[in-house]
């Protein structure tokens, strides 16, 4: 019998790495990018870059394993994704997913 209640585990981790994966993607933009190109540090883009680059790729497998568990529609997960494209995107997206979370949970 598949678990589909929003207490998973997976669920949680999940808005848990979209919340680091934001934050990694706004410190890339807003604080190693003009570091790089305004201070002649493109060390800090090097590991900064490296650090989103393993959140992103987690992200990505996180949201395809709660495809097939919660057998989340093709538009939610279309949506999932270009969430971790845009600045923001991802708190917005976990916001709503922890109101879903708590709507199940009552």
């Amino acid at each position: 019998m598949m678990n589909n209640t929003f207490s998973d585990s997976l669920l949680n981790r999940f808005r848990l790495v979209a919340i680091l994966e934001g934050i990694s993607y706004l410190l890339l933009l807003g604080i190693a990018m003009p570091l790089k190109y305004y201070a002649d540090l493109p060390v800090v883009v090097k590991y900064c870059g490296w650090v989103h680059g393993v959140l992103f790729v987690w992200y990505i497998w996180l949201l395809i394993k709660i495809w097939m568990k919660y057998r989340w529609s093709f538009s939610k997960v279309t949506i999932a994704f270009i969430a971790s494209l845009l600045p923001f995107g991802t708190f917005v997206l976990e916001n709503k997913l922890k109101k879903e979370q708590q709507a199940v949970n009552g």
